[in-house]
């Protein structure tokens, strides 16, 4: 099973993350598209990463604003997974703004 990292491990890794906020509990970034296909396009590409993975993030959204919140559940905090998960989200969204 994955270990939980601790909260000097997850500021560590938010910083290199953009956009990216968290605790050992959760990270989250929110993101707004130039349009709900936009939108709708980041999220397909995610799903495919997250299927690739076998770890999915909890999406939300809202017109054309979209949040990504990772956390590995069956360990009960942030992982290394999510960490990975979310340097690979981050690549979506740029590739295509």
């Amino acid at each position: 099973m994955a270990v939980v990292l601790t909260a000097e491990a997850v500021r560590d890794e938010l910083g290199g993350l953009v956009g990216w906020s968290g605790d050992p509990a959760g990270i989250i970034r929110t993101v707004e598209l130039a349009s709900f296909p936009d939108a709708v396009t980041v999220v397909d590409r995610v799903a495919v990463v997250a299927e690739e993975l076998d770890h999915h993030p909890d999406i939300d959204i809202r017109w054309r604003t979209v949040t990504f919140r990772c956390v590995t559940h069956s360990a009960g905090g942030v992982t290394t997974r999510d960490v990975d998960l979310a340097r690979r989200i981050d690549e979506i969204v740029e590739g295509t703004r």
